[in-house]
């Protein structure tokens, strides 16, 4: 009986471990992307500021950001380098990433 018990207990840590380890690489999947699209919408609007594309600078951000699931919270464009934030929702939590993009200062 007492080592049911006590593979009860280890079965039981080992799921509590699993479930943490699984969320933590869910979270930092969730950073990456979140810093790709950041770094995605920066590149659209500063080519769009360069005149390399066509449109309105924080119009291509949102778009891009649009199509990989993300939100603009803010868009600046000072000259030719284009800083862009994106949030997104993971779970119960919101997940914010900034970006710059532009020429070489």
């Amino acid at each position: 009986m007492a080592g049911t018990t006590m593979m009860v207990g280890v079965v039981g840590c080992g799921a509590v471990l699993a479930v943490g380890l699984v969320t933590a690489g869910a979270a930092a999947v969730f950073g990456q992307r979140l810093a790709g699209a950041a770094d995605a919408a920066a590149l659209a609007a500063a080519d769009a500021a360069s005149g390399a594309v066509g449109g309105v600078p924080c119009q291509r951000a949102a778009q891009l950001a649009e199509a990989a699931g993300v939100s603009v919270e803010a868009c600046d464009v000072d000259g030719l380098i284009a800083t862009v934030t994106v949030s997104a929702r993971f779970g119960l939590a919101w997940g914010t990433a900034s970006a710059r993009a532009g020429p070489p200062s």
